[in-house]
This record gives structure tokens, C-alpha cells and sequence, in this order.
């Protein structure tokens, strides 16, 4: 396919910027940044360009001097790389949600699986085997955090573009499922209502997502809703019927509408979301590290710890598989509600609330169990690395959404006798810098 000529829009520069010397230069981009930008060099100094591929020619506009890395702004491509393609979505470039949609979907892949290569290897980890990507397709990303604005020409609903506060007015989405679209998009029921309880000059958010039981919405308003306001959310809750409707002013939060819990489930067991809950983006995401997890599991496994646990997104399934599981994680109300949730039969799941960046477990309780499943956040678990390489079991398995931090955390680990296996790297966020990835870690027999 051969890639249109493309001539993005140079984005709003600050004042300092615009009184900043700057000169047009033109440059061949070589690689791939970490955020997903376009590297290319120029009289010694290396060039960030945001919506440049490898392999293209382009003409850009960088600052005259400065640092050694200096970001520039694309202008024009001059020749395409052969991994370039049209974007499917018109507000790719403007819109932050996505950055990659112009690179071809194997050069995507593969040049997420070799960042996964990169950081091993910055950590002394090269020669561990990256195993194939498994490719969530887009479409299918069910919860969504965003921003809306009014002015007086109106309200726009939508995310924010790249490294800036301006907001971009979503029409559609595809990046989100069916049932998120229809709610937010150019002809859905949320904008007229947050039209009419907003006034010119406010903005807020708003928190999607979808449950198996409907939708779970949340809207953050400047101030509370006065009568007119919440009648106006009484029937939009009648008319579009989410599973619960909450507004949040500042932080407190408060249900507007509760017409049932609003519930995903994990291993067939049904669990309530809190307010506000984290949730693995997508089902099939979800579907596919949960897979990686239990393909790693010892055949002899009979006790789990399941860290950084949230709703019990693998406790469960784990339970399924008749383990005793401990699900730990810093978050009470997650912790609440797996506690509430039923168990599977032949399991058994019990939930501790602990911050686990803080208050690492430690031994014994570590070595009483078969296996440990750890899924941090993006800043990992170094914390818990720690304690894990001098008193962990015969065998963790690692979630992790951060090649830098699972790098990290996972040389922790060998320096403590473990042996790190195949990473599965699962790419649940299309379009995207992000990459999941899965792996095993063993001591030897």
C-alpha cells in the first residue's frame, strides 16, 4: 500500500518556544522511541519528532540550539517509509489516544516484542527468549477516561491531544467498544446532558466502563448538580439504563443511580465494581494474560499469592484450578469486593489489604507458597522484587505493563537464583507505546 503524503498540523508552540531561534531542516528518521516518536540525528544532536516512522524522509522544524536531544515538529514527510499507512481514524494526529495508527500493524508488533528485547538487554537479560505477540484488536477497549469542556459555542467531549490541555472533540472512536461509542460519541445521549448541566467556562471528565452487567459511569462535575440537574440525571439514567450512574465533585464520589451492580466475572464468579475500579482494558486482553498465567502455573501448585491482586482478576481463575489463594493488594475497596465475591468450587481466596510499595510481604509468608503472581503498576514492584529474590518461592509469574520496570524488577530476581523464562508479550493497547507482557521466573531444582 503506498502512504499518502503527509502534512500534519504543527502543533501550538508556547512563548518561549515561538521566541526560541528555529531552522527547517531535513533529516531520515532511523528508530523508534520509547513513547513511540521518530529519532532521527542531525549535526550531533538526536531529534524526537512526534508522528515520524522509521524510515521516512522528512522536513522538520527544530529548535536552532540547545540541549544534545532537541524535540522537534514535523512539517512534511518527504518520502514514506514502506511501514507507513493511512491512519483509520480522522482525528489521528490532533487526538492523544492513539500515536501509532500511521505504522503498519506487523512493524507495530514487531517493534513492540524488540522493546521488550531492549530492556532485557539493558538490564543483562538479552538473551532471554521474547516469544510472539498476541494482538488484542482495537474496538474492543471497554472502560475510558474522558475530558469534556463548555464554552459558550458548546460542549466537546473527547481525549486530550498529545502533551497538551487542548481537548479533541470526539466523533467516534476505534479504539473503543461498540457500547462505549454509542454513548459518547457525535450522536450519543451524554453529550446533550452534559450540555445541560454545565455551564460555559466549566469542564470535568467522565469515567466509562462497560460491565457485563451494563454500563458503569461516573461524572466529574465542577459542582453538585442542583434539583433541575438531578432530575435531568434521573432520566437519563431511565432512558440509557447504565448499570449505575455516579457523579463525583472533587473527590467524593456519589451514586446518582443504582439500577444493578454493575459486575464482570472472572472464572464464571461474578464480582461488583467498586466506584471508580481498576479493570484490565479489554476482555480479550484480560482473556489472554489470565491463559499466559495458568500455562505457567507448576503442575504441583496447591498454595498461591496472588500481588497486587485489584478485583481478583487472577485469584479467581487461579481458585478455579484449586489452589488456596491470598490476594494482596494497597486498594480496600478492590480487596472489599472480591472478599464479597463467591469462590469457585475446589478454591479458596482470601483478600488482604496492604500497600504493597510500602509493606513488601517478607519470609515466611513468601516461601509457604508454591507460587506468586505479581501484576504492578507501571512503576513495578521493586519493593516486593526485593523481598521475592531473598525468600520468594520456586516459582513467580510476572504481569507487567512496562518494559523498563519489568526489566528492572525481573534482574532483581535473577540475582537472586531465579532463572527467567519466555516472555509473552500481549499487545492490549492498539495503536498505542504500551505493551503487556507475561513470564515465568524459576529457581532451580
Amino acid at each position: 500500500m503506498t502512504a499518502r503524503r503527509h502534512s500534519p498540523r504543527p502543533p501550538r508552540r508556547s512563548a518561549a518556544a515561538r521566541a526560541r531561534p528555529t531552522e527547517t531542516v531535513e533529516v531520515t528518521v532511523d528508530a523508534l522511541g520509547a513513547h513511540g516518536d521518530g529519532l532521527a540525528a542531525h549535526q550531533g544532536r538526536r531529534i524526537i519528532l512526534p508522528g515520524a516512522l522509521p524510515g521516512d524522509r522528512v522536513r522538520a522544524r527544530i529548535g536552532g540550539r540547545g540541549p544534545a536531544d532537541a524535540r522537534g515538529a514535523l512539517e512534511a514527510v518527504v518520502t514514506p517509509s514502506p511501514d507507513r499507512v493511512p491512519p483509520p481514524c480522522p482525528h489521528f494526529g490532533s487526538c492523544g489516544g492513539c500515536t501509532l495508527q500511521h505504522l503498519a500493524p506487523d512493524a507495530l508488533t514487531a517493534w513492540k516484542r524488540e522493546a521488550i528485547g531492549r530492556a532485557l538487554g539493558h538490564r543483562g537479560l538479552g538473551e532471554t527468549p521474547v516469544g510472539p505477540v498476541i494482538a488484542i484488536p482495537p474496538g474492543s477497549r471497554r472502560r475510558a477516561t474522558l475530558g469534556w469542556v463548555r464554552t459558550r459555542a458548546g460542549l466537546s467531549l473527547g481525549f486530550h491531544g498529545a502533551a497538551s490541555h487542548r481537548l479533541e472533540d470526539l466523533r467516534g472512536c476505534a479504539l473503543l467498544a461498540p457500547a462505549l461509542v454509542a454513548l459518547v460519541g457525535a450522536d450519543g445521549p451524554l453529550r446533550p446532558l452534559l450540555a445541560a448541566l454545565a455551564t460555559p467556562g466549566t469542564r470535568g471528565a467522565v469515567i466509562v466502563t462497560e460491565t457485563d452487567t451494563g454500563l458503569d459511569l461516573t461524572l466529574d462535575l465542577p459542582a453538585p448538580p442542583d434539583l433541575d440537574g438531578r432530575e435531568r440525571l434521573a432520566a437519563f439514567a431511565e432512558t440509557v439504563d447504565p448499570a449505575r450512574l455516579g457523579v463525583r465533585i472533587g473527590t467524593a464520589w456519589e451514586p446518582v443511580a443504582a439500577r444493578r451492580p454493575p459486575q464482570v466475572r472472572f472464572a464464571g464468579m461474578p464480582v461488583t465494581l467498586p466506584p471508580l475500579a481498576f479493570l484490565q482494558p479489554s476482555p480479550e486482553g484480560e482473556a489472554a494474560i489470565t491463559a499466559a498465567i495458568l500455562d505457567r502455573l507448576p503442575g504441583t501448585a496447591t498454595r498461591a499469592l496472588d500481588l497486587f491482586a485489584g478485583l481478583g482478576t487472577f485469584s479467581l481463575p487461579l481458585a478455579a484450578r484449586g489452589l488456596s489463594v491470598r490476594a494482596v493488594d494497597g486498594a480496600g475497596a478492590a480487596m472489599a469486593a472480591l472478599a464479597a465475591a463467591p469462590v469457585p468450587a475446589g478454591g479458596r481466596v482470601s483478600a488482604e489489604t496492604r500497600d504493597l510499595a510500602r509493606d513488601p510481604l517478607t519470609a515466611p509468608t513468601l516461601a509457604d507458597a508454591d507460587v506468586v503472581v505479581v501484576d504492578p503498576p507501571r512503576a513495578g514492584a521493586r519493593a516486593q522484587a526485593e523481598a521475592l529474590a531473598a525468600a520468594g518461592p520456586a516459582t513467580v509469574i510476572a504481569v507487567s505493563c512496562n518494559p523498563a520496570t519489568f526489566a528492572r524488577d525481573a534482574r532483581l530476581l535473577v540475582d537472586g537464583g531465579y532463572r527467567l523464562e519466555t516472555v509473552t508479550p500481549i499487545d492490549q493497547f492498539p495503536w498505542s507505546a504500551h505493551v503487556e507482557m507475561v513470564a515465568a521466573l524459576r529457581r532451580p531444582a
